[in-house]
């Protein structure tokens, strides 16, 4: 059995910025870059026509935002500025790093995360409680370009775990995101209805 789990919100829960726009504004100041005065409106305006389903990275949106407002942000102060605003302080979910080790114990196991955001997720876990060396995979909308629900975020994290997408069992808490495994053949575990203390009871069962 392959085991994915959600990060956020599943296994971790992160003090996230409440205002991601200002936070990269004042990160982006403090590259010297001439942050416009209608950033906020900028900032939530779709500036990248991607398919759907594919995740926009968070620093393309950024420097499209910037574009669109005139501004030319030197070098990658646009990445720079994004990964310094995501810089959270990390507290693990009670349960989780036994519900890990419980899946380890039945098969390959990763992390499936609509993170948008360079080097978050691996931030993450080297301050989370989790054991890193326990994932196979850690596959990011960031990284592979597309975000859950669409089936191609579950099938590449499948084909990383050596396992076929129907054979995939994914952990989190959305019913909208993350339940898009079972429109791929797989089976979807929502905290809402099996939590992570129960998690490892559950993979007994199977």
């Amino acid at each position: 059995m392959a085991v994915s789990f959600d990060l956020f919100g599943t296994l971790v829960d992160a003090d996230l910025p409440a205002d991601p726009a200002s936070a990269i504004a004042e990160e982006l100041r403090a590259r010297d870059v001439a942050v416009p005065d209608d950033w906020a409106a900028a900032y939530h305006e779709t500036h990248v026509d991607a398919p759907e389903g594919a995740a926009v990275p968070l620093m393309a949106h950024v420097s499209a935002a910037l574009a669109s407002r005139g501004v030319a942000a030197p070098g990658n102060a646009p990445r720079r500025a994004v990964v310094a605003a995501f810089d959270p302080a990390v507290e693990t979910r009670e349960g989780a790093a036994e519900a890990v080790a419980a899946a380890s114990e039945r098969g390959p196991v990763g992390i499936l995360s609509n993170c948008a955001v360079p080097q978050l997720a691996r931030k993450t876990l080297i301050r989370s409680e989790l054991d890193r060396e326990e994932f196979d995979a850690i596959v990011t909308g960031v990284a592979c370009g597309w975000e859950k629900p669409d089936p191609r975020a579950f099938e590449t994290c499948a084909d990383r775990l050596g396992a076929p997408v129907a054979d995939l069992v994914h952990v989190g808490d959305d019913p909208a995101t993350d339940g898009g495994i079972e429109d791929c053949g797989g089976e979807a575990v929502l905290l809402g209805d099996v939590s992570l203390a129960e998690f490892p009871a559950w993979t007994e069962r199977r």
